[in-house]
């Protein structure tokens, strides 16, 4: 079986996004850059898949230069070979990711499986996978969890309602994955020193532009502890019982 997978390159934070001073984008000046974890537990069946089925697992990314640095990260955790298209921003908007991902498809050699992440880990936009599937007529499922594959259909499973929905869709398809579908491998020293060397096949990307324009961005507001005094001594006793009593510690 071949899989493609869609990934993305998003800012690694590990503390409060600063914005730019116009507030329109996020300041990427001094922070790394990754993959979300939808999109590496993407990968990570990829190469499972491949390995089970003597196919190929490929990684693809749409946006300039610096995003092939998460191309390679998805290689050396096995993956066999990356593409990008070409885009002059690295997040463009859904409407054009879409068009350049299903433009590359259409000239790229037919693959059984294209896997995206359930959504991005910045944007969160949840849009691409379904809008590639729609526009190349094949069937999606999201929120996938499970993934069995056959010779001519692929078994994908979704949480549901304290319960599993199965759906069985036709190949060629289209999943859309969530973070916890399998534990990623960490890359090896002998798989980033191949990863490092495998070359990437750049294509031109689409002349689409986007109906979208961002306006501002805004923080979320911040959650503050609020301290409050239940009393001195013994007499805080029954305000301290009534909280007790309202976790259900006490009856």
């Amino acid at each position: 079986m071949d899989v493609l997978v869609c990934i993305k390159r998003v800012p690694a934070v590990g503390a409060e996004i600063a914005l730019t001073a116009d507030a329109t984008a996020v300041d990427t000046r001094h922070l790394g850059f990754t993959i979300g974890p939808h999109e590496e537990c993407a990968v990570e069946e990829a190469v499972r898949l491949a390995d089970r089925t003597g196919g190929r697992a490929g990684v693809l990314t749409v946006g300039p230069p610096e995003t092939e640095e998460q191309l390679r990260y998805a290689l050396s955790m096995g993956a066999d070979h990356a593409i990008r298209v070409e885009a002059p921003v690295a997040d463009p908007e859904p409407e054009v990711t879409t068009a350049a991902i299903t433009g590359a498809l259409r000239e790229l050699p037919p693959y059984d499986l294209v896997l995206f992440g359930e959504a991005s880990a910045d944007a969160g936009h949840a849009q691409v996978g379904f809008r590639v599937a729609c526009a190349l007529r094949r069937p999606i499922v999201g929120g996938v969890k499970g993934i069995d594959v056959g010779e001519e259909h692929v078994t994908l499973r979704r949480e549901a309602g304290g319960g599993v929905e199965v759906h069985e869709a036709p190949l060629p398809a289209v999943a859309a994955v969530l973070e916890g579908l399998n534990l990623p491998r960490y890359p090896t020293i002998k798989g980033r020193l191949r990863a490092k060397k495998a070359p990437v096949r750049v294509l031109a990307g689409p002349a689409a532009t986007s109906g979208l324009r961002t306006l501002r961005l805004r923080h979320r507001p911040e959650a503050r502890a609020e301290t409050v005094l239940l009393g001195h001594g013994a007499g805080a006793a029954p305000a301290v019982v009534d909280v007790l009593a309202e976790l259900g510690v006490v009856r």
